[in-house]
């Protein structure tokens, strides 16, 4: 991550197993105050501050999110030991299920018989996602010469379909007039793991371009586009860095990290859109909440016509029970995340690589938080 060479792992009050790292940085991006939602976490030196162990797991998406949030929380709730494993969104979601952990991070809303399987781990409330971490999946290249390049979803298709494999292609020229491309050989690289990451993009690529990327989005790349495998985001980025004309896809702040070239991707009105934190989030607030209640799990316009809304994006939930954990355990969960979607908890994504909620968005992620009891 942006910050990994500074941190080899963070220690917390208890055991807090990761497999990507955060930052040492105790000062958050931002020093905003927390707002009247999430004023209420009690904090050391306070007669009702937080105390007790819960654990969690799933997402390793937003890994890097819940350390720094873990040692930031803790370190104002010393009683409080949080240990999150990032076995995978899969993993994370069906040990929820089972009841060995107080929430799920998933890199995708509960799906299928998921729903049902959930309420009834919950007993007497009903399980809720809560969007809480934006991960920008941005589109990577090693082209030497070549700054500022622009791809449309037609063209990401085709070249990560194997249709496209020159990067002098006429396809790729139109996207980017007045450059000078060489003939250089395309390199397209893919997840070889089952990835979040390649769930989300392969939903892009479907939602914006079906024509050229007839295969259903799943975690799995699917065997007929080819190209080349790389196994994790750090093997993805490691290969487009050592390997000229490559390009893949990659959350943000693996891009970051490794100084990689990141291309511009045009949304749904054509607009060529530069991928920061602030154009990702614009994606996340327009998209429309699906879920009932306090249930938000939304549905992503990858083809969103926003103004500089960049297309590409992920979003991790925690999973939770809106009411039906054990007394304590919802007092540390309710705490924990009251904290993650304060104005400081937000802020500090910023320095991780993510995008932060904002708006209306979040305001009812606060108050699906309230309602945790």
């Amino acid at each position: 991550m942006k910050y990994a060479g500074r941190l080899a792992a963070v220690a917390v009050v208890g055991a807090l197993s990761l497999a990507a790292c955060g930052t040492d940085n105790n000062n958050p991006g931002g020093s905003g105050t927390n707002s009247a939602s999430a004023s209420s976490a009690p904090s050391a030196g306070n007669d009702n501050a937080l105390s007790g162990t819960i654990n969690a797991a799933g997402s390793s998406a937003q890994a890097n999110a819940i350390t720094e949030w873990t040692k930031n929380f803790t370190a104002t709730n010393p009683g409080v030991t949080l240990n999150y494993q990032p076995s995978g969104s899969g993993a994370g979601v069906q040990a929820f299920i089972q009841g060995t952990v107080s929430f799920a991070g998933s890199d995708s809303a509960l799906k299928d018989d998921e729903p049902a399987q959930a309420d009834a781990r919950c007993k007497t409330g009903k399980a809720i996602n809560i969007p809480m971490v934006t991960g920008p999946v941005a589109v990577v290249y090693n082209l030497e010469g070549v700054e500022g390049l622009q791809l449309s979803p037609k063209t990401l298709a085709g070249i990560f379909n194997s249709k496209i494999t020159k990067w002098d292609d006429a396809a790729i020229k139109a996207d980017n007039p007045g450059a000078t491309l060489p003939s250089t050989p395309i390199v397209a690289v893919h997840r070889s793991d089952e990835s979040g990451t390649s769930d989300n993009f392969t939903k892009f690529l479907k939602a914006t371009a079906e024509a050229d990327w007839p295969y259903e989005p799943a975690k799995a790349w699917p065997a007929d586009a080819k190209g080349q495998g790389a196994k994790g985001s750090d093997g993805i980025a490691s290969d487009v860095k050592s390997t000229p004309g490559a390009i893949s896809y990659v959350e943000l702040s693996y891009a970051e990290n490794s100084a990689l070239q990141k291309a511009k991707v045009a949304n749904g009105s054509g607009e060529f859109v530069e991928l920061t934190p602030e154009s990702a989030a614009k994606t996340v607030e327009t998209a429309e909440v699906k879920g009932t209640g306090n249930d938000l799990a939304l549905s992503i316009d990858y083809a969103t016509k926003t103004p500089g809304a960049y297309p590409i994006v992920l979003v991790t939930y925690e999973i939770t029970c809106e009411k039906g954990l054990p007394a304590e355990e919802a007092a540390v969960v309710k705490g924990f995340l009251q904290y993650t979607s304060s104005d400081e908890g937000q802020a500090a994504l910023k320095e991780l690589g993510y995008a932060p909620l904002s708006g209306a968005l979040l305001t009812k992620v606060r108050t699906a938080v309230e309602a945790i009891s």
